[in-house]
C-alpha cells in the first residue's frame, strides 16, 4: 500500500522551509570560522601529495561544533617519536550557505567542501584538516540533503604557503616556516677578487666599485704545475705518444 496521499514530504517549499530552519540554527548555535580552500600547485600522483600547496584565500561561515565535550580521536599520544596530538573535531555547515559564500568563487573547480582544505577556528586559534565530508547527514529528511558533515583533525604544519590577507591567520607561517630555500642575498659595497677554476686554468676576477666585474689574468695550471714541480709534459719530437718528466731528483723518466 503506497503512501498516505495528503503527506507529502517531499514538496519543494518544504524542503526550503527544513533549509531555511537548518540555517537559522546554525546562526544561533554555530560558530563563525574561516574556510581555506586548498590550491595544488605540483601535485605528486605517485605518493597524492603536493608539498607546494597553498592557502591563498578564506572565507568566514558559521559552522556548527558537534563536538560536545571535548576533542574526539586519540588526541595526545606519547610514543617514541615524541608527543602527537590527534585531536579531532566535526563541524556541521549548511549546503547551501556554502554555495553562495564558497561554491560560487570562480577559482574553485569543486561543487563541495574538499578533503585537504581547511578550517580555521578562531576560538580555539586552531587550524582544522578536513579527512572525511559526509553529505548523507541527516538521511535524506523531507528527501533532501541540507548539510555537510566535515570530518576534520588537528592540522599539522609543513611550509605551505598562508596568504589570506587576515594577520591572524597569516602569522602562523611567519612563526611555523621552515621553508630551506627561503633566502635573501644582498650585494655589499666593497672592492674584493675571487678565482674560479676549472679543468684548464685558473681566472682572476676583480669586482669594481662600480659593481662591474673584469678578469686580472688567465693563469694555465698545466704552467702553474710544471712551474711548482719542476717537470716538463711536453712530448718529444720522435713520437708525440711518449711523454718525459724529471722527477724532483733531476732525473729524466721516460713512458
Amino acid at each position: 500500500m503506497p503512501t498516505n496521499v495528503y503527506f507529502d514530504t517531499g514538496t519543494t517549499s518544504e524542503q526550503r522551509l527544513y533549509e531555511d530552519l537548518i540555517i537559522e540554527q546554525l546562526k544561533i548555535y554555530g560558530q563563525d570560522v574561516y574556510y581555506l580552500p586548498r590550491k595544488i600547485a605540483n601535485k605528486d600522483t605517485i605518493f597524492g601529495e603536493d608539498p607546494a600547496s597553498s592557502f591563498d584565500d578564506s572565507y568566514i561561515i558559521e559552522m556548527y561544533v558537534d563536538n560536545t565535550g571535548a576533542y574526539m580521536g586519540e588526541e595526545e599520544i606519547i610514543k617514541k617519536f615524541g608527543l602527537e596530538l590527534r585531536d579531532d573535531i566535526t563541524f556541521t555547515v549548511s549546503k547551501l550557505r556554502w554555495e553562495t559564500l564558497v561554491g560560487n568563487n570562480s577559482d574553485l573547480v569543486a561543487e563541495r567542501p574538499q578533503e585537504g582544505d581547511l578550517v580555521y577556528f578562531p576560538t580555539t586559534r586552531a587550524f582544522f584538516e578536513i579527512q572525511f565530508v559526509e553529505h548523507e547527514q541527516p538521511f535524506y529528511q523531507q528527501s533532501a540533503l541540507p548539510t555537510y558533515k566535515l570530518s576534520c583533525t588537528k592540522f599539522e604544519y609543513s611550509s605551505e604557503r598562508i596568504d589570506t590577507g587576515i594577520a591572524e591567520i597569516d602569522s602562523t607561517e611567519d612563526s611555523l616556516s621552515t621553508d630551506t630555500m627561503n633566502f635573501q642575498f644582498t650585494l655589499e659595497n666593497e672592492v674584493g677578487s675571487f678565482v674560479l677554476e676549472n679543468s684548464i686554468g685558473a681566472i682572476d676576477y676583480i669586482i669594481n666599485e662600480d659593481f662591474t666585474m673584469s678578469t686580472q689574468q688567465a693563469v694555465d695550471q698545466g704552467e702553474a704545475f710544471e712551474t711548482a714541480a719542476g717537470t716538463n709534459t711536453s712530448s718529444t719530437a720522435d713520437d708525440i705518444l711518449d711523454f718525459s718528466e724529471r722527477n724532483p731528483f733531476g732525473e729524466v723518466d721516460e713512458y
